[in-house]
């Protein structure tokens, strides 16, 4: 583990750390996976998971708002999990990372890349570097520099990291990891690139996350990031159409998105136009890609 202001692990799912939970912090709610390995399919099993809803406001833009609220529903979704692990997975949006690759001499030791790094840290970073949780992960040769290595450096302010790490620590959980959550979502594609056509190798795939009031696109080649897009669109906007149609309060309108039970208009009415809207931007997202 790389020592001083190097603290955050970049790595997702290293088979060298402890048994972990992974835990997902949306603006709607938290979310707990715990998997185990299947070594006969070469891949991982779902042997636990749990949703635990947030109230409004709790968590916006990727900012931890209320922390006990967040710890609550940290502790509950633990609980329904029935599970004995306590060291936990965590992940920051990408807004809340500075990312960059940088080219590095080969062949430095530890602690000299460890200096270069920093050094590279001050051209890229807008604050003092004590201000920030900074780490790096060594990717592999430079494509067009043998004589290079090709390094991901990534920086957070501390405020961003400590929020998520104390809401863990009140819920009697331990962060072990803090990843960033493109790069998660990176390492989870990885399991099941081998089922695509020719292993999705040299081909450029799309992965959409859509959330409660943020669509994430990120574009990956070979498995790693070519290209990442949030738009302002997610399932808050069909909540509030829901609420807008049919009179509901913003509570009944959710839990019916949820649950069913709303007139058979809303499938033509409501949903539809939804699914068009969303549609629409992420071949939007994608247009930005492809010029």
């Amino acid at each position: 583990m790389i020592k001083g202001n190097f603290d955050i692990p970049l790595d997702f799912l290293q088979t060298s750390t402890p048994p972990m939970i992974g835990v997902d912090i949306s603006s709607s709610s938290v979310k707990m996976l715990e998997l185990s390995e299947a070594p006969k399919k070469n891949g991982f099993v779902v042997e636990r998971y749990a949703i635990e809803p947030l109230p409004s406001d709790a968590v916006s833009d990727g900012n931890i708002n209320n922390l006990e609220a967040v710890s609550e529903a940290l502790q509950r979704a633990w609980k329904r999990m029935g599970t004995r692990i306590r060291n936990v997975s965590l992940a920051l949006p990408a807004a809340a990372v500075i990312s960059k690759k940088i080219m590095l001499p080969a062949g430095l030791r530890e602690d000299d890349l460890e200096y270069q790094v920093e050094s590279e840290a001050n051209q890229y970073i807008p604050f003092a570097l004590d201000e920030v949780n900074l780490d790096f992960q060594v990717l592999g040769p430079s494509p067009n520099n043998p004589e290079e290595i090709e390094v991901l450096l990534a920086a957070s302010r501390k405020a961003n990291v400590e929020d998520r790490v104390a809401a863990a620590q009140t819920a009697g959980l331990k962060a072990v990891v803090m990843d960033v959550e493109p790069y998660a979502a990176e390492a989870a594609f990885n399991q099941i690139s081998s089922q695509l056509p020719a292993g999705a190798e040299d081909q450029c795939i799309a992965v959409v996350d859509i959330g409660a009031s943020v669509m994430n696109v990120n574009v990956l080649r070979n498995g790693q990031s070519v290209y990442t897009r949030d738009q302002q669109v997610g399932g808050n906007q069909l909540t509030q159409q829901i609420q807008a149609a049919f009179g509901l309060t913003a509570e009944e309108a959710e839990a019916a998105k949820r649950n069913g039970g709303l007139p058979e208009n809303y499938e033509s009415d409501v949903l539809a136009p939804f699914r068009e809207n969303v549609a629409m931007e992420v071949a939007r997202a994608l247009q930005f890609f492809f010029t």
